[in-house]
């Protein structure tokens, strides 16, 4: 690969043109290094999902998140002087016709060509169900393999890339025979797109084991679809590189793509960031806490946590619980809203954070002695919410309001019965917490 790169005047197998070689390239004499880098999931152009997003600062920041993590895949692609990018299925996101996806993505593929980086890409289920997969003309750098299978020595080197695409969207079956042998002597990398043996959140696609890939005698296999990282095995590396760009709360944490070393025959890899806004959970713990201005102190304090963990550049989107026993327990549940407004301002200060909703899991301070009113009261509304004809007025009145909403939303908030029962215990249990807040509140 080195070789190609060099002047034609600039020949092979000679002293003159060793010594040239010399010259030119600074770490000649060395074993060279070859890398690749490894993405998958990319889901180009598709939304991200959060109650933070009506935020109008915070939408104007991360609506092009995923364009981001990929514009950042090239830079990295460019930077590392790679040999190849590899992309394991699902570049796009579902049906979504966009001619301005499409001139974006052409744009950044023309980059790695002027660079003289080939792109080897198979589609995976949601490449295979966009429009734009079959119209857009790629740049000649890009190979795609279709869903026969295929092999493409990588230029200038003794590396070999497999591949197999989806013909549609669903892919019930293994897809391992439709993979021609490894080419002896030589660094073989297989790209496939699959659930492996099953993933939640993930629909079964193109199922087979580790096992079964560890047997193929591949030396790399570049997965995609499941998007939480996960490197199954090392001699070869089974690597799923995860999504380059959460997209909701399910996609927690910082995201990245892989990057291949390979010297004297062995592959080495590293993570190399890639995502432009994280999904996080975070507890805020205020035990002790004896006055507001702690709290707001214990607050601050612990936002220092999550930044910690992010790059220079990136933002996060928060959902924070508010936990632990405190004097102040029934006066902020009393005023939730006004804590939930002082969180979100909190966290913006630092002008990295972002919060998309705040729970409340806070403990009431040890009773004493004596009972009063208010607590006799709270436990009468306990024993009423136990009791079935109290469960079974409140269900159907929450059935009447859910009968208003659009199906497809309805249909999230109630899947089944079981869903519909633990939908009326958890807003009876939170009218009656506020409720019972509200009077102790007031009685301190």
């Amino acid at each position: 690969m080195i070789r190609a790169a060099l002047p034609e005047e600039i020949a092979e197998g000679d002293y003159q043109a060793d010594i040239a070689l010399r010259s030119f390239v600074p770490d000649y004499g060395r074993v060279f290094l070859i890398k690749i880098l490894h993405t998958a999931d990319v889901h180009l152009d598709s939304p991200l999902t959060s109650l933070a997003l009506r935020d109008e600062a915070l939408r104007a920041n991360i609506q092009s998140a995923t364009r981001s993590a990929f514009i950042g895949i090239i830079d990295t692609a460019l930077a590392e002087g790679v040999a190849a990018l590899l992309i394991a299925g699902d570049l796009y996101d579902g049906a979504q016709r966009s001619a301005k996806t499409a001139a974006f993505l052409v744009g950044q593929l023309e980059r790695l060509r002027a660079a003289e980086i080939p792109l080897f890409y198979i589609k995976g289920n949601h490449d295979a169900e966009n429009p734009i997969t079959g119209e857009v003309a790629l740049p000649d750098n890009v190979h795609v393999f279709d869903g026969r299978g295929g092999k493409v020595q990588l230029a200038g080197t003794d590396i070999w890339i497999h591949g197999v695409s989806f013909n549609g969207k669903h892919a019930p079956e293994s897809m391992l025979g439709k993979f021609r042998a490894p080419v002896a002597g030589a660094i073989n990398i297989a790209m496939l797109h699959t659930s492996l043996a099953g993933a939640a959140g993930h629909d079964n696609y193109a199922p087979c084991s580790v096992a079964e890939l560890v047997a193929l005698g591949f030396d790399y296999w570049a997965l995609g679809h499941v998007h939480k990282r996960q490197v199954h095995n090392e001699a070869p590396w089974v690597v799923m590189p995860g999504i380059p760009q959460g997209r909701d709360i399910g996609e927690a944490g910082p995201k990245s793509a892989t990057l291949l070393t390979i010297e004297d025959g062995q592959i080495a890899i590293e993570e190399i960031p890639t995502s432009i806004v994280s999904f996080l959970g975070h507890n805020i713990d205020v035990s002790g806490a004896e006055n507001d201005d702690e709290i707001r102190q214990r607050i601050r304090q612990s936002l220092h946590a999550p930044i910690g963990g992010l790059r220079p550049d990136d933002d996060a989107i928060l959902r924070l619980t508010l936990s632990g026993r405190t004097l102040r327990h029934w006066h902020v549940l009393r005023d939730r809203d006004i804590w939930t407004e002082t969180v979100s301002q909190i966290a913006e200060e630092t002008g990295r954070l972002w919060v998309e909703k705040l729970s409340f899991a806070l403990e009431a301070p040890a009773a004493g002695g004596d009972t009063s009113a208010t607590d006799e009261l709270g436990r009468l509304m306990a024993q009423i919410a136990a009791e079935e004809g109290f469960a079974a007025q409140a269900q159907a009145e929450v059935d009447e309001v859910l009968s208003q909403l659009p199906a497809a939303r309805r249909a999230e908030l109630m899947t089944d019965a079981v869903a519909l029962s633990a939908l009326t215990s958890g807003l009876a249990e939170a009218g009656s917490e506020h409720l019972f807040a509200l009077m102790k509140g007031a009685s301190e």
